[in-house]
C-alpha cells in the first residue's frame, strides 16, 4: 500500500525527534498523530476496508509506538496495554468514526447534491457471475446491518446532527 510507505517515510524522517530526551512521550505521541498518523488516514473515508487493509495500518501504527515509548524486543505488551500508554483507539475504530461522520455530512447535504445522489443510485443491470466485489457502499450497509439498524433509520439518524 503506498499510504503505508509514504507514511513509513514521515515517520523516518522525525526519527531525531522520537529517540531525544527533550520532549515528553506525550508531546512524541501528539507530533505522531499530526505528522505520521495524518499522512496515513488521509481519505480514509471513501477507503472500503478489508482485514489486510486494517491489518497493515494497525501493524505500522504498533511498530510506530513501540518506538516512541522505546519498547523493544524482550520485553512484550499487549497491543490493548499499548493502546493504553499512548492514549490511543483501535486504528478500524478510527476509520470507521471518520466515515461515518463522512457519511452523516454527505447525507445531510441539499437535495440534487451529486454526492448524495451517489449514495441513493442504484444501477440497474445484470449480475456478473462470482462473489460480488467488496465496494464502500456494500462495506457500509454491512456496518448498518450489523448494528440492526435499515439504510432508512441511518438517514433520520444523520438528519439530527446533534446525536
Amino acid at each position: 500500500m503506498e499510504r503505508v510507505k509514504k507514511a513509513r517515510g514521515m515517520f523516518r524522517t522525525l526519527n531525531t525527534v522520537w529517540r531525544s530526551t527533550a520532549y515528553y512521550n506525550n508531546t512524541k505521541i501528539r507530533i505522531f498523530n499530526t505528522n505520521v498518523k495524518s499522512v496515513l488516514l488521509y481519505s480514509c473515508e471513501t477507503w472500503k476496508l478489508t482485514k489486510t487493509i486494517i491489518h497493515q495500518l494497525q501493524v505500522l501504527i504498533n511498530r510506530c509506538i513501540c518506538r516512541i515509548l522505546k519498547i523493544f524486543w524482550p520485553v512484550q505488551i499487549t497491543n490493548q496495554e499499548l493502546w493504553a500508554r499512548a492514549k490511543q483507539k483501535p486504528i478500524e475504530l478510527e476509520i470507521r468514526q471518520r466515515k461515518w461522520g463522512w457519511l452523516g455530512h454527505t447525507l445531510r447535504r441539499p437535495p440534487g447534491d451529486i454526492a448524495k445522489a451517489a449514495l441513493e443510485w442504484n444501477p440497474q443491470r445484470t449480475r456478473s457471475c462470482g462473489r460480488p466485489q467488496t465496494t464502500w457502499r456494500r462495506t457500509i450497509f454491512e456496518e448498518i446491518r450489523h448494528q440492526g439498524k435499515t439504510w432508512n433509520e441511518v438517514k433520520v439518524l444523520t438528519s439530527n446532527h446533534v446525536r
